[in-house]
């Protein structure tokens, strides 16, 4: 039995109905125009289902319990979705500004971003970084009265859509290559421009794309938190967007299930169902107890997570596994599927491509591998190799 409350319980009815009847009808022109409309955002935001978490006198409910996200993410992926990238905007960026704004900060950004009139994101990758941040390129140098922003980022998921833009660049490159500064960058500064749209394997509605800034000038009052200390507020962020990662790629591995289970169920192969076939039930069997037993994991790191107590490890073990274990479903999908999977009227197609990109972001499986190796060797352990 899964710990959600009666109040996430209709929550979760009502943000399922909202789905429904205005994001599932609208996917398939959104994928055409490989960017989801404005407006999607600000109609969540009127019905109270874009940002739980902010104080009401910031429009939200003021509740931070994580499982009303874990609501919203599990049905986004059930609905199919996920391309819409509102998780990004309300639970990835928006605690940033909650975290390290002050009063007047969260007043000014807040409200809007509550509403869905400001569309969120961050940029933190770039060409030569993307999980080591150390490589980052880009610079804030304080000048006078204000700081000036230099440099480029890629991959910026929401990025031209955001209104407001989160970004980490150097404030000491030649000293310190760990002193960060996070700044809120506008929509109309001058100096910051955007790229086109990047063409992607999957996620073809959500918009990605490059960011220059060229010598942008950024107000004092835009600097969250204290300058340099940027890159330790970026390493605390992370658990909960591995976290958040865990939940997706779980939810999505049970939707994949689902599909194939389905599927199997209905087509013959020598006259009998697909799923009459020992392969099918073992293959099946297998990974129904995986994605159960992940699923279980995942709710325990949501209580640790609400309880203050998830640790960079217990994350990366659970965005680890819940990728890989949603990639082995997918594969597997398509397998059972066989020609059919391979063609885009079938949903498992367009979720085998979408999905590559899980053992990716928020970390790859390999520096999750390296993160769970140094909690059990120790974090000044060498190996032989080197």
């Amino acid at each position: 039995m899964r710990n959600f409350t009666e109040d996430q319980t209709m929550f979760r009815d009502a943000y399922r109905k909202f789905l429904e009847a205005e994001v599932q009808p609208n996917m398939a022109r959104y994928k055409e125009q490989g960017i989801v409309d404005r407006e999607v955002f600000e109609k969540a935001g009127e019905q109270g289902f874009l940002m739980i978490w902010p104080d009401e006198q910031y429009g939200g409910l003021g509740d931070k319990d994580f499982r009303f996200e874990q609501v919203i993410i599990e049905e986004n992926t059930r609905a199919g979705t996920g391309e819409w990238f509102a998780t990004l905007h309300s639970r990835l960026v928006g605690p940033y500004i909650d975290h390290l704004g002050n009063d007047e900060q969260k007043q000014r950004f807040l409200p809007d971003c509550v509403s869905g009139k400001k569309i969120l994101a961050i940029a933190m990758t770039e060409p030569g970084a993307g999980s080591d941040l150390s490589g980052m390129a880009s610079t804030i140098i304080e000048k006078d009265d204000h700081f000036v922003l230099n440099g480029s980022k890629v991959y910026i998921s929401n990025g031209l859509l955001a209104d407001l833009v989160i970004v980490a660049a150097k404030s000491d490159p030649e000293n310190n290559p760990h002193a960060m500064t996070l700044c809120v960058v506008e929509r109309g500064m001058a100096g910051f421009e955007r790229g086109k749209k990047l063409e992607k394997m999957g996620l073809e509605a959500q918009d990605t794309a490059e960011l220059f800034f060229n010598d942008v000038k950024i107000p004092k009052e835009n600097i969250l938190g204290e300058p340099g200390k940027g890159f330790f507020y970026l390493m605390q962020g992370l658990a909960e967007e591995r976290l958040i990662a865990m939940v997706g790629a779980t939810a999505n591995a049970r939707r994949a299930f689902n599909l194939t289970r389905d599927y199997v169920m209905d087509r013959k192969v020598f006259g009998k169902p697909l799923s009459y076939m020992q392969n099918t039930q073992f293959k099946m069997a297998e990974m129904d107890a995986e994605i159960d037993i992940m699923q279980t994991y995942v709710d325990h790191c949501v209580s640790v997570h609400n309880e203050g107590r998830l640790t960079v490890n217990m994350a990366a073990k659970g965005k680890l596994q819940s990728t890989e274990i949603e990639w082995r479903m997918l594969d597997l999908g398509v397998q059972l599927h066989g020609g059919a999977g391979y063609m885009k009227e079938y949903p498992i197609c367009g979720m085998f491509t979408d999905s590559r990109i899980s053992r990716i972001l928020a970390g790859s499986s390999e520096i999750m591998k390296y993160i769970i190796g140094r909690d059990i060797f120790g974090e000044n352990y060498t190996s032989i190799l080197d």
